[in-house]
Order: structure tokens, then sequence, then C-alpha cells
């Protein structure tokens, strides 16, 4: 079975070996001409971010680059985000990377045009109500790890850095508009990165099964994420260019995210 798929639950995904090759496409589908690629420090130089780049630069856009990211993102880190944005003139963002890198990008496009304070934002009661929806730039999202499943969530996670105190920044509109889950981009993680990546991904669809919420789609979504994450999760850490385990892993991964619907506590 081919292990390749469009799929528009909870957006656009395309899924499949090698589709990195489409990240143009996804950006005339995003409405997007200048993206402005985010990344963590480590990710910055490595061949499948400079490829991602030279993809953008020989379809016609015009790309530039952050990577100034910590692995817990911070208020300070989105500042310089939205310098370096609009000094750039970007009208949309690439969310590439694992967790932080995924979140980082979501927030920035999230933040391009708000007036307010970013935490003025926080996932509490209706405050996503006070953003300007129209202000919210489109993301195109490329996770490189398979865990955190941010690249079909509506919210990141910002670390305050006076409080010390990680907070959930919240919109409907920070979904990426297109999802490309290349399973090929994962196949350099390290065993140990796998392993600790793969449990995360567990967790979350352990944490949304666990609650005690009415959402049958969910629960069959969170049912269907840890089997994948049992099945596959060995094969990968064991063999790193396995690419039917990577890819049953990654699907697992936006799985655990997805089923977030339901709701979350448990864990």
């Amino acid at each position: 079975m081919s292990l390749t798929g469009n799929w528009s639950y909870p957006t656009l995904i395309r899924f499949g070996a090698g589709r990195i090759s489409e990240i143009a496409q996804a950006c005339a589908t995003a409405g997007i001409t200048r993206p402005m690629l985010v990344t963590d420090r480590g990710l910055a130089n490595m061949e499948i971010t400079t490829r991602t780049m030279t993809l953008m630069r020989d379809a016609g856009l015009a790309p530039g680059i952050f990577s100034d990211v910590d692995p817990n993102p911070n208020e300070a880190n989105v500042e310089a985000g939205l310098a370096a944005y609009r000094a750039g003139g970007h009208d949309g963002v690439i969310a590439f990377g694992g967790g932080s890198g995924l979140d980082l990008g979501k927030t920035l496009a999230f933040m391009a045009g708000q007036t307010r304070p970013l935490w003025d934002f926080e996932d509490i009661g209706d405050w996503w109500t006070r953003a300007d929806a129209d202000a919210i730039h489109p993301i195109v999202a490329v996770p490189t790890t398979a865990g955190t499943g941010s690249e079909v969530g509506r919210a990141s996670v910002i670390t305050n850095s006076q409080s010390r105190e990680k907070k959930i920044i919240f919109h409907p509109l920070m979904l990426p508009k297109v999802v490309i889950c290349d399973p090929e981009l994962t196949s350099g993680m390290p065993p140990h990165i796998t392993a600790g990546t793969g449990m995360d991904a567990f967790a979350h669809c352990l944490e949304a099964y666990c609650s005690p919420h009415y959402h049958p789609m969910s629960q069959g979504i969170a049912l269907e994420g840890m089997r994948l994450v049992h099945d596959w999760l060995p094969a990968a850490v064991k063999d790193g260019a396995d690419l039917s385990a990577r890819a049953n892993m990654m699907a697992a991964a936006s799985m655990g995210a997805t089923a977030f619907q339901k709701g979350l506590g448990a864990i």
C-alpha cells in the first residue's frame, strides 16, 4: 500500500515521501509569495532546510529565513521574528521543524497584523476573539519530527520569560492552511529523539482518549494513533531509514494533535 495521500482533515495535508518538492504549490494554495521560513538554529543550515529554500527560489518565490528560535520559544523570539518578518515584507510563514519552529512560526503569522500584545491572546475564555482575524497571515507547516503534531493545531506554546510559565496562544485561524508531511524529512532524527518524540505522540493520543468529553470521532483517531505508535515506533528507532515506519509515526503525531479536539487534562 502506498503511504501517500491528500487529506482535508483537519486542514489540507499533502502526505508522502518526497512531497517537500511541492512546497511552492503549497505556498500558492495558501496565497504566499514572499514566505519567511521559521525554524530552529540546529536546522537552519541542514540540507533539508537549504533544499527547501532552493525549491522556493527556483519556483520564483522570494523566501527569507528566521532561525533565532529557542527550544522553548519566548516573547523575545516572537519580537525578533516579527521584526524580521516586517523588515522582509513577508506575506506568510513556512513553519518548519519540530515543536519550537512550528509554534513560533504559527505565532508570528498570527501576530503579524495584530495591535494588541501577545499575552492578550492567551487561551483563556474567549480572549481569542480579541484578535483581528483579517490580519492573521497564512501558514504552511512542514514538520521534521513526529511528535508534537503542532502542524495540525490551532494553538502554540510560548514561554513567558518573566513568570517562567508556558502559555497557550490560541485562535482558530492559527491552523495552517496547508501541511506537508514528508517522512523523508524525519529520517535523519537520531534514535533517542525518534523515541522521545514518538512517545510524545503516544501521550497526546492517550490524553485525548482519556478525556471524559463526548467526541466519538476523536476517540477513534486517538485509538488508531496509539496503535500506530505501538506497531511502528520500535522500527523507526531501530532503522531511521525505514520510510514505512517514519510515515506511520508522522501520521500518528498528526492524529494525536487532531484528537486534542476531544479535550485535555488527563496527563
